[in-house]
């Protein structure tokens, strides 16, 4: 690297300005980001800018208008192309799916360009997409300049900043876009999952009836479906619900399981954990003896255990004062029994983690539950209200969660990266329900919808509304 560095240094300046702007410019407009991501090139320009062979003014306008340029000749080649890609290739995707891509897009916006810019492939593929949807290049260039001067400004200052540690710097920035890569993954699973229970509100019975029509299940049916069908009613309803409830929640402790071992997948490879010291000792320096124990009080009472009750009481008293609700899994997890999925991701928690806790935990248990609880309970109390009572909730949460987790690194009770990942299980686990019951509401309410019946029969099958 030192030799590259040398030979680099050597060169006319403004050949470096333009190789490094080809670079910046190509990663999207003519998809080299798929192979080389554009955070080394940028960290580069920052380092050389910290020794002087490059000026920083300068050098920043021309990262950031690379980058606009390559994210518009992208944009238009997928305006251009978008409709051929569909009649070609992507015809075996299906109008329906292809309209879901439209809408869901729609509904992200330029909130999705800007997100995209920070995460390698997807900023390379993401301009393309939004020129196929045919979203307004009016929105797409704003929202992209807002990513595009972040991301450049950032990562080119980070190489600046760096200075002498830039070797440092640009490994610990590749393992953390490949971690990105993975948290986004796993976000996406997530969402996925949510959307499949909540289509599928009670889950054993879906996989009992799917695997049904497996031949040995079947045969199995055709030869002793008499003697299941007497089990079944020896058994009686109320025990067939409270075992088809526990099956759910092994369901449930199996996905659990399968979001935290992601977590800490993702975060041991993001180079979080170098951190780690640098935060212990800011918190040490400023850790008083008066101030510790007010935390430690504060922590002691804002504890994993005092918020699920809190959550049971809640759920009990909504649960109550709405409309009945049904006995299927996902309606007991969202109503009364919305506190069992805290206990499941306790016990998730609590065995991810190395025996005993303590500060080494890479998924401290109370860390990941309160964030949890208070995401549940900010779903609880908005779902339904107004957007003021909606707002404060998930403010408050937000403050909770953020304020019982830096009280437990200022008493060096936690990791840096440990907390990280903690928060984002409970903020993942409390995901999975918030998007279920957003799906199944959306199909009950697609459902209850009145049908036109005065329309004439060539257009009986035609919904009243309009897709999204």
């Amino acid at each position: 690297m030192h030799d590259l560095l040398t030979w680099v240094q050597s060169l006319p300046t403004l050949w470096i300005y333009l190789v490094a702007a080809l670079i910046v410019a190509g990663e999207t407009a003519v998809i080299f980001g798929l192979l080389v991501p554009g955070e080394a090139t940028l960290l580069l320009v920052g380092f050389l800018t910290y020794n002087g062979t490059l000026r920083l003014g300068p050098a920043l306008l021309a990262m950031i208008v690379a980058a606009v340029a390559g994210d518009g000749l992208a944009f238009r080649a997928g305006r251009r192309y978008g409709p051929r890609l569909r009649a070609g290739l992507g015809h075996r995707v299906g109008p329906e799916r292809w309209g879901r891509a439209d809408a869901m897009l729609a509904r992200l916006g330029g909130r999705g360009v800007f997100a995209a810019r920070w995460v390698a492939f997807a900023r390379t593929l993401v301009p393309r997409l939004a020129g196929a949807a045919g979203m307004p290049y009016r929105r797409f260039v704003l929202w992209n300049l807002a990513g595009v001067v972040t991301w450049v400004g950032g990562s080119v200052l980070l190489g600046h900043l760096a200075g002498e540690s830039y070797d440092t710097v640009s490994r610990l920035l590749g393992r953390a876009t490949g971690a990105a890569l993975v948290l986004l993954a796993g976000l996406l699973a997530v969402v996925l999952a949510g959307r499949w229970l909540g289509r599928n509100p009670d889950p054993v019975r879906a996989l009992l009836s799917r695997a049904g029509a497996l031949p040995p299940v079947r045969w199995l049916t055709a030869r002793y479906g008499v003697l299941f069908f007497l089990v079944a009613m020896r058994v009686g309803p109320a025990w067939t619900l409270l075992l088809n409830l526990a099956a759910g929640l092994l369901l449930l402790f199996a996905a659990g399981l399968a979001i935290a071992g992601l977590l800490a997948v993702a975060v041991r490879n993001s180079g979080l954990a170098a951190l780690d010291d640098a935060v212990a000792g800011w918190f040490a320096a400023r850790r008083t003896p008066d101030a510790a124990d007010v935390t430690a009080v504060v922590v002691s009472v804002v504890r994993g255990s005092v918020l699920i009750l809190l959550v049971a009481l809640v759920a009990a008293v909504l649960a109550w004062r709405s409309r009945p609700w049904r006995t299927d899994l996902l309606s007991v997890v969202g109503t009364a029994g919305a506190f069992v999925p805290l206990v499941v991701l306790a016990v998730v928690a609590e065995l991810t983690g190395p025996h005993g806790g303590g500060g080494s935990a890479p998924l401290p248990t109370q860390n990941a539950v309160v964030a949890a609880s208070f995401c549940t309970l900010a779903w609880l109390v908005s779902r339904g209200a107004r957007w003021p009572v909606a707002v404060a909730a998930w403010t408050t949460a937000a403050a909770g969660v953020l304020g019982v987790g830096g009280a437990r690194l200022y008493l060096g009770l936690d990791t840096a990266s440990g907390s990280a990942a903690a928060v984002l299980l409970g903020v993942l686990w409390t995901v999975v329900f918030m998007v279920a019951w957003a799906t199944r509401d959306r199909a009950v309410r697609e459902l209850e919808q009145p049908v036109d019946h005065a329309q004439p029969s060539s257009e009986g099958h035609r919904s009243p509304v309009e897709p999204c």
